[in-house]
């Protein structure tokens, strides 16, 4: 065996313990917190990405005049208002602590709420 590996049970001085004799010490409580962390809650995806896309090769086959296109620049800003509306909705919502049916991933605070109302 190479140095610093050991098997699962390895005692010093080459002898070796069976795993289910060595007794378990609590180091912390057992137990769920009732709350998590906010850490990894940062979801950005990008959106409205096919009118973004739209309205570039228009500006770049109109050499980026605005007016030739309205239409494109209408759609993609139609599009952001809505996302932005939706994701602030969205926001509301979850930092109120209501669970949307078929949500699968859940915030923190939805975590907390549940973990509060439902404490193991």
């Amino acid at each position: 065996m190479r140095a610093g590996r050991h098997a699962p049970g390895y005692v010093a001085r080459g002898k070796f313990a069976d795993p289910w004799k060595i007794p378990f010490r609590e180091m912390i409580p057992l137990k769920l917190r009732t709350s998590v962390s906010a850490r990894g809650d940062n979801r950005n995806g990008a959106f409205c990405v096919q009118e973004m896309s739209v309205l570039l090769a228009c500006m770049k086959k109109n050499e980026f005049e605005e007016r030739h296109c309205s239409t494109q620049l209408t759609s993609f800003q139609k599009c952001v208002s809505e996302t932005e509306a939706a994701l602030k909705q969205k926001k509301a919502a979850a930092r109120r602590g209501d669970l949307a049916p078929g949500e699968k991933k859940l915030s923190h605070h939805q975590v907390t709420g549940l973990l509060k109302k439902y404490p193991g």
